[in-house]
């Protein structure tokens, strides 16, 4: 499938697996100032309840349940991030394939274009 966009051709697009297009997600939410904001919130209102709590603490100093939620995101997070950066390099590698064939065949078209002007000039002079 060609997508038009601005008026030119953009390149085919394949149909994405579902692991790419949660990676792709992901990775868009992630990489948000909003998903930044949040974790801090959440973060703040975790030690804040945790510092507070009168009945029973429920993850004591240093919060080591809080840091095994923060280590298990963080390990969740990086592959998928990689795996969508790796999508989108080859989308780029593809972007420049496809732009050296057009300008090849652009090369190619002045080339004759050239020839068939050289062709009138020397016919316009007789």
């Amino acid at each position: 499938m060609v997508k038009k966009k601005n008026g030119l051709k953009d390149l085919p697009h394949k149909k994405l697996t579902l692991g790419q297009r949660a990676a792709d997600k992901l990775t868009q939410v992630a990489g948000s100032w909003g998903f930044i904001f949040s974790v801090l919130i959440f973060i703040a209102v975790w030690v804040a309840l945790n510092i507070t709590a009168f009945i029973g603490r429920w993850d004591p100093w240093p919060f080591i349940l809080l840091n095994l939620f923060l280590s298990c995101l963080a390990a969740l997070q990086a592959p998928v991030i990689l795996m969508s950066q790796n999508r989108s390099n080859e989308k780029d590698r593809r972007r420049v394939e496809y732009d050296y064939i057009i300008d090849r065949k652009t090369h190619h078209e002045l080339q004759e274009i050239k020839k068939e002007l050289k062709l009138m000039k020397r016919l316009l002079r007789k």
